[in-house]
């Protein structure tokens, strides 16, 4: 089981990266993109993680006055063990025609066009991050192209229209799509949707499982028999006090009012993070990567350090203080009892899938405390026409009203809803536009404002209505939520 694993989540990570490397989530709007896997399909990512990588390269050589094939050797020493061998095969497939192109002075864009990972549509203008080349940028990709002499291997390797077609891994990549689709844990033996594995929406997501052979043993449930006998709650608290006979959880949990947290949430919500130092080449070392298998195979996000359901120590800065650890401190009866059901682009519409992977019994769990917070996704997509993309006041409403039924219909007795409203995004424009991003920390040529308009030209902007130079844009984003308001309240509209 533990090869099989590893090897899920090394093409788990491999997805990822060509899937989700931007420096923010795929965009989620009211009609979200279904779960499939095919390179084509999230063309802007793959591209976005190309720019980032080759950036990241051609600084390194830069930082280090190394040659472009020590960089990339650098690299993928500093990437942990266990993935360095898929770090070693890209780096022959891609290597040298990167190599080739950095030494003749062509930037990121360049290299990344030229070698298809970056492609341009039919009338669409040519997406870059950085300034354009003296020559022009369409001039620097054709002299790439005739630069670059494509082997085999790249062409044979780039022919395939998913990494699912290649032998041996349509299984996995079934297994991939149902974790990426269904949100429950990939390892969960007895299916309570609770596991003793941490990532793939393991316990970094929901209470860790005491028992995973045993559908009837999980976190959150009331106690059978006082759990005089065996831990059913796995909240740690059981038998009996020999010196009364008492169970102890009687004695301890007993009209504690003892009740879960749940989140119903986005990427706020989950916690989505890429540590500055995987792109600041002046902090970057073999400590930087500790943690890259943990955080891809979380979809990036780090539920367990999040201000809700968070229950470890930060490692990727401040400190974890969320409502989880709070009511722990209260009600030490409530260990484990926390569920993190959030993604990347979460909205009032596909909450409404999402909820399902909510494990609540109505009879035999405790009650629980759910935050409901989509703060952004209902106004923000990556489309150009982001105003007729976003959520309208009345599906809205709808999403809502359904989202509370289904909760009504499955919580037990005792439980509450806490809704939080959308955020006003304006501030991450006003504070960010003009600050370096970690990949222009080096030679200060990119900031907040230029990697905004390169994904938002991809059409992967997480929120093309925030981040914008666009005063009004803004300003219509913002006010999306508020006028809706006011026209469900006015009862002539």
């Amino acid at each position: 089981m533990k090869e099989s694993r590893q090897t899920f989540l090394n093409l788990f990570l491999l997805l990822l990266l060509l899937k989700t490397s931007s420096s923010s989530p795929p965009p989620r709007g009211k009609d979200p993109r279904p779960p499939s896997l095919p390179f084509g399909l999230y063309k802007g990512h793959t591209c976005v993680g190309c720019v980032l990588v080759v950036s990241v390269i051609e600084q390194l050589a830069q930082w280090h006055n190394s040659t472009v094939k020590a960089a990339v050797e650098r690299l993928c020493n500093y990437i942990p063990e266990k993935l360095q061998g898929f770090c070693y095969v890209l780096a022959e497939l891609y290597g040298p025609h990167i190599a080739e192109l950095i030494d003749r002075e062509m930037n990121a864009d360049v290299v990344c066009h030229s070698l298809r990972l970056c492609k341009q549509d039919p009338g669409q203008l040519l997406c870059h991050l950085y300034s354009p080349p003296k020559v022009g940028l369409s001039v620097a990709i054709r002299k790439a192209k005739r630069i670059m002499k494509t082997s085999k291997d790249l062409k044979s390797f780039l022919g395939f229209s998913s990494v699912c077609a290649f032998p041996l891994l349509a299984n996995l990549c079934e297994k991939i799509k149902y974790v990426l689709r269904n949100k429950l844990p990939f390892e969960d033996f007895d299916g309570d949707k609770f596991s003793t594995f941490p990532t793939l929406r393991g316990y970094h997501w929901r209470g860790r499982d005491c028992n995973d052979k045993n559908t009837t043993v999980y976190p959150g449930r009331r106690p059978d028999n006082w759990d005089a006998k065996s831990d059913s709650n796995c909240n740690g608290i059981w038998g009996v006090d020999p010196k009364d006979g008492i169970p102890y959880e009687e004695k301890f949990c007993k009209g504690a009012d003892s009740k879960g947290v749940v989140l119903l949430g986005d990427s706020a919500g989950a916690h989505f993070h890429i540590p500055p130092e995987w792109m600041t080449v002046t902090q970057m070392s073999a400590k930087s990567f500790f943690n890259l298998p943990m955080a891809f195979s979380d979809e990036l996000d780090w539920p367990q350090f999040s201000e809700i359901t968070g229950f470890l120590n930060s490692t990727i800065g401040g400190w974890t203080d969320s409502l989880y650890l709070r009511l722990r401190k209260r009600n030490r009866c409530n260990h484990r009892d926390l569920q993190n059901i959030s993604q990347n682009g979460g909205s009032s519409g596909n909450i409404l899938s999402l909820i399902k992977s909510l494990a609540r019994n109505q009879l035999l769990d405790n009650p629980a405390i759910v935050i409901y917070a989509t703060i952004g996704n209902d106004v923000c997509n990556g489309e150009r026409d982001t105003l007729a993309h976003m959520t309208t006041p009345k599906e809205m409403l709808s999403n809502v009203v359904q989202a509370l039924r289904y909760l009504d219909s499955h919580l037990p007795n005792g439980s509450h809803v806490i809704l939080t409203g959308l955020v006003d995004g304006r501030f991450l424009w006003d504070n960010l536009h003009d600050r370096y991003h970690p990949l222009g920390q080096l030679n200060k040529d990119v900031t907040y404002s230029q990697l905004y308009t390169f994904l938002d030209c991809l059409q992967v902007s997480p929120c093309s209505g925030w981040l914008t130079p666009n005063e009004t844009l803004r300003n219509l984003t913002s006010e999306r939520p508020r006028s809706g308001a006011r026209w469900e309240a006015s009862p002539g509209s």
